[in-house]
């Protein structure tokens, strides 16, 4: 039996003082749901379940001086975040799309600083064994992946 049995939270780090932009990205256009932090990291944290799987997204302040950086911003490191169907997939696309391009509804700030284009290819490696997809950067440069 293996002892590890999934993923319980991811740990994303964005500037100081941003969780607002963080509430506007990760709530409002990728549609995941805030929940309460601790009382004592209120101001500090913001935490948002990923659908009903137990599974959370975290967002901490980071250092502005090391983890902001351009090259920090260019990191390949990343989480990647399952879709439930091919339509849903294009449809997150399209919402991460017109946000990084100011389009659409009004945005509450937030702004990705990237996303692949809907109908482009994507700016991941290539093969055959790689799955439909598609990448984004957060407001503050974390690099996410999109995939059925």
């Amino acid at each position: 039996m293996p002892l590890i049995t999934g993923l319980h939270h991811v740990n994303l780090i964005v500037p100081p003082n941003t969780l607002a932009q963080a509430n506007a990205f990760y709530g409002k256009t990728l549609g995941l749901t805030p929940r309460p932090v601790p009382e004592l990291q209120k101001g500090r944290l913001a935490w948002f379940d990923i659908g009903t799987s137990g599974q959370q997204v975290h967002i901490a302040f980071g250092r502005p001086e090391v983890d902001f950086t351009d090259e920090a911003r260019q990191a390949s490191r990343h989480p990647c975040f399952k879709v439930g169907s091919l339509e849903e997939l294009g449809e997150l696309q399209r919402r991460v799309w017109e946000h990084f391009t100011g389009k659409g509804e009004e945005w509450d700030g937030g702004r990705p600083l990237g996303c692949d284009e809907p109908g482009k290819e994507d700016s991941g490696a290539k093969g055959v064994e790689y799955p439909t997809r598609f990448f984004a950067r957060d407001y503050a440069g974390n690099r996410l992946e999109f995939t059925l």
